[in-house]
């Protein structure tokens, strides 16, 4: 039970402050031994709701440890004036792009875009001589084009190549 009590006390007085954000969330580091290696654990406090969006991206880097180093204040406030710079030139070109669109007469479409082709796809289609469309799977409309026509099925390839059309082919059901 005493060494349990020791451990309890010695998480709450070896822990050292690091940092804390803007939004109040503090940071702590310890290190302690685990299977005789001493590793270094790190967490943070929130200030009011444990919720972990309120946490920023250099902090979260630093708490998985792919920094060594924990942000500083100063590099914090760089970031942040380089965050709110980039916005107000997304903002600024959103709005020479519309600028643009309005000279040129187009007004900028909100929804859907325009669909596909569909007399492009429907000319893929094979016609016959009499200009009806040609049903893939129907054998008819393809038995004067064959020169001869097995009546048993095998799922062996036949034939010389001569009379293959594109798009033809079904495989057998």
């Amino acid at each position: 039970m005493s060494r349990l009590w020791t451990r309890v006390v010695g998480v709450f007085s070896n822990r050292s402050f690091v940092g804390m954000d803007k939004t109040g969330n503090k940071y702590f580091t310890r290190i302690e031994e685990i299977d005789g290696i001493m590793k270094e654990k790190r967490w943070v406090k929130f200030k009011g709701d444990q919720d972990p969006t309120s946490i920023p991206v250099e902090w979260i880097c630093w708490l998985n440890g792919q920094r060594k180093i924990a942000p500083t204040p100063e590099e914090m406030a760089l970031l942040e004036a380089r965050r709110e710079q980039v916005k107000m030139n997304v903002a600024l070109i959103k709005k020479e792009e519309e600028e643009r669109k309005a000279r040129e007469g187009k007004a900028p479409k909100i929804g859907k875009t325009a669909g596909p082709d569909l007399k492009s796809f429907i000319q893929q289609f094979p016609t016959d001589s009499e200009g009806t469309k040609i049903d893939a799977r129907s054998d008819k409309a393809f038995e004067g084009s064959c020169e001869k026509k097995e009546e048993a099925e095998s799922s062996e390839p036949t034939g010389s190549g001569e009379s293959f059309r594109p798009g033809t082919w079904q495989p057998p059901m």
